[in-house]
């Protein structure tokens, strides 16, 4: 652990991101892949099914029963990738060990660059739309950028778990 004293709900959570119940769910990259996949197909459900009901013409509340039904396993794969990254993200800094704050900031380097990718290709859709349609798409533009600052938030949680390392086996055993 870094320095400073951990108070009573950062032991918690480091004891919640370590534990082992569920390490068959992330124990290979592919699994890991497979489950960041997974949440960012929900993800997608998720936001698409909100941006029908923002969008359609007359009220449309029977689609809060399939979101609904989407979201516990949307957090189910949260935790799974919280616990595939020992809390990298979520933990407090005086938390991590000694290698994860490099790994922190790893992550969030290749999230700000996925972003950097995410942001134009959002304006450029929009901006063709309009072109197509000869107006602005106003009524998209609450969505996508609804959209955009979702995928803003996940991405680092995606590209931590898309890219966390297997863990290595300890030569000994404890004692």
């Amino acid at each position: 652990m870094t320095t400073g004293r951990l108070t009573r709900y950062d032991r918690a959570m480091v004891r919640l991101m370590n534990r082992g119940e569920g390490r068959a769910l992330y124990a290979s990259a592919r699994r890991r892949k497979g489950v960041v996949a997974a949440h960012v197909a929900l993800t997608a459900a998720l936001g698409g099914l909100m941006s029908y009901l923002y969008l359609a013409q007359r009220e449309q509340y029977w689609l809060v029963a399939p979101m609904a039904a989407l979201v516990l396993p949307w957090m189910f794969c949260t935790g799974v990738i919280n616990s595939a990254t020992r809390g990298l993200l979520e933990l407090r800094d005086r938390a991590l060990d000694e290698r994860q704050p490099a790994d922190r900031a790893r992550i969030q380097a290749l999230a700000h660059r996925a972003m950097t990718v995410v942001l134009p290709a959002a304006v450029a859709a929009l901006l063709g739309t309009g072109a197509v349609l000869g107006s602005a798409p106003t009524a998209y533009a609450a969505p996508v950028l609804i959209a955009v600052l979702v995928t803003h938030l996940l991405m680092p949680l995606w590209v931590a778990g898309a890219t966390a390392r297997d863990e290595v086996e300890d030569d000994f055993p404890p004692a």
